[in-house]
């Protein structure tokens, strides 16, 4: 039965993200930077000036609404995640070195694919009978016109499906691998009693993640804005120690990077089984995976923002891929090859390499308990996210009753998610990912006109800009 399933996801994953995502980030991403002008380049500076630079001045959200803060905190709370820490260094173990290169590429494009998700998010969205905004690709997809209604539900019930996997499964499996590794870097510890402390970990991360959900998207954006600025700064700060203790391998590491990019077989042989189309593919899949830039979702929790314009939150979603991938995605690269570990390309590994990394300047006991806290830390934070984005897509199908049974069903799947074999679960979320984007990009396509629009006149208005500067 496994073996059926690994079959027909790994099929299905092909044509998801070769023949369908692939051109839809490439095109969309250049249809979008040709249509706004190359926003993510040309306004670079001024967004970050006007996010990271006033993201922690003191600011109330009205009702229904939550800070800009919160609402990127939130969304980053959500990317940032497995995908930095385990998807990179799936990327680099499937891909070759190469694929970090792609994953850079996709985050350039993904800058501008994100910023348009926000952008159409706000315009579109709408007040819930609680006056809550919600909002997010189902919306706009649905404001394209009156017989697109279909693709939106489409598009949520997918979504909603991805977070089971994505923001689930995949997350909370890192987590109890880390645990686990922690725990028997310090103790001996028997088959059977690593079956107990995964049961363990899952109960109780059910029971905390229910906890919080209960008090909605305003509890969901407190937690967020304080644990993803610590988790952020801490891992960056543990990966330079390794890199720069490593500085003889810096350059040599960009080399294996940009050379492999384009031929994977000159760096790694062939005996690796590695070729272009393989770091390609995973530096597309694992940029995704972890900056969420084409499948929509962020926008879910940006919708939620009390904010002066729609540009003015669609600047937060270049900052988010900027930092997601560029700075911390390379950080966990640059990690694992500086520090020159034995890699076993062809094989899906864990949390094991950047592990391994660590371990070169601090020790395995050290390095396993410095990876299970960032792993908790990130992953925690993106299952919150994520169970807001699955609760919002239940609402749009649903109703709002429907979202305590959705969040009853997502604190059950964390305890399947952490007592399930890696394989099957990366699998189910890498199909459901590249399954969700494809009926994004269509509105992202078809309203790339309403993005230019709003862009031009954004940057074209010294009141707008003003407002930017003013607004905290």
């Amino acid at each position: 039965m496994q073996a059926f399933i690994d079959f027909f996801t790994g099929a299905l994953n092909d044509f998801a993200w070769l023949y369908m995502f692939l051109p839809c980030v490439m095109v969309g991403g250049i249809l979008l930077t040709v249509r706004t002008k190359a926003v993510q380049f040309s306004h670079f500076g001024y967004a970050m000036k006007n996010t990271v630079g006033k993201m922690f001045k003191k600011t109330e959200a009205g009702k229904g609404a939550v800070t800009p803060l919160q609402a990127v905190t939130t969304a980053l709370a959500a990317t940032v995640g497995t995908g930095n820490i385990v998807g990179t260094s799936q990327a680099i173990a499937l891909g070759g070195y190469g694929a970090v290169f792609w994953l850079w590429v996709a985050a350039l494009l993904g800058m501008v694919i994100k910023y348009s998700e926000v952008v159409l998010s706000i315009q579109y969205r709408q007040r819930d009978e609680k006056g809550d905004w919600v909002g997010g690709p189902m919306y706009y997809i649905a404001g394209i016109g009156p017989k697109w209604k279909w693709l939106a539900m489409v598009y949520a019930a997918l979504a909603g499906i991805a977070c089971f996997g994505i923001g689930n499964m995949s997350q909370v499996n890192a987590i109890t691998g880390s645990i686990t590794n922690a725990i028997t870097a310090f103790f001996t510890i028997n088959d059977s009693g690593i079956t107990v402390i995964h049961w363990v970990i899952g109960l109780s991360l059910a029971a905390l993640v229910a906890l919080i959900l209960l008090g909605g998207i305003k509890r969901i954006g407190k937690v967020a804005e304080k644990l993803v600025p610590i988790m952020s700064v801490f891992y960056v700060l543990v990966c330079l120690g390794v890199i720069f203790s490593h500085a003889g391998n810096i350059g040599g590491a960009f080399a294996k990077i940009f050379t492999a990019a384009f031929s994977p077989r000159a760096v790694l042989g062939a005996a690796s089984g590695i070729a272009l189309k393989e770091a390609l593919v995973w530096g597309l899949r694992r940029s995704a995976f972890s900056n969420e830039a084409g499948l929509g979702s962020a926008a879910i929790a940006h919708a939620a923002a009390e904010t002066p314009s729609a540009v003015h939150q669609g600047l937060y979603g270049i900052f988010e891929v900027f930092v997601d991938t560029i700075v911390i995605c390379s950080m966990t690269a640059l990690t694992i090859i500086c520090s020159g570990v034995d890699i076993n390309f062809g094989v899906k590994p864990g949390s094991e390499l950047i592990t391994a990394a660590v371990a070169t300047i601090f020790g395995d006991k050290l390095a396993a308990l410095f990876v299970a806290v960032a792993l908790i830390l990130f992953a925690f934070s993106t299952v919150l996210g994520w169970a807001l984005y699955g609760s919002r897509c239940a609402q749009y199908l649903f109703g709002t009753k429907a979202i305590k049974f959705y969040q009853a069903a997502f604190a059950i799947v964390i305890v399947i998610g952490c007592v399930s074999p890696i394989d099957i679960v990366w699998n189910i979320a890498d199909t459901f990912n590249g399954l969700m984007a494809i009926p994004n990009f269509v509105g992202l396509f078809a309203l790339s006109g309403v993005v230019a629009k709003l862009t031009k006149e954004h940057f074209s208005d010294p009141a707008a800009m003003l407002e930017d500067e003013m607004y905290t």
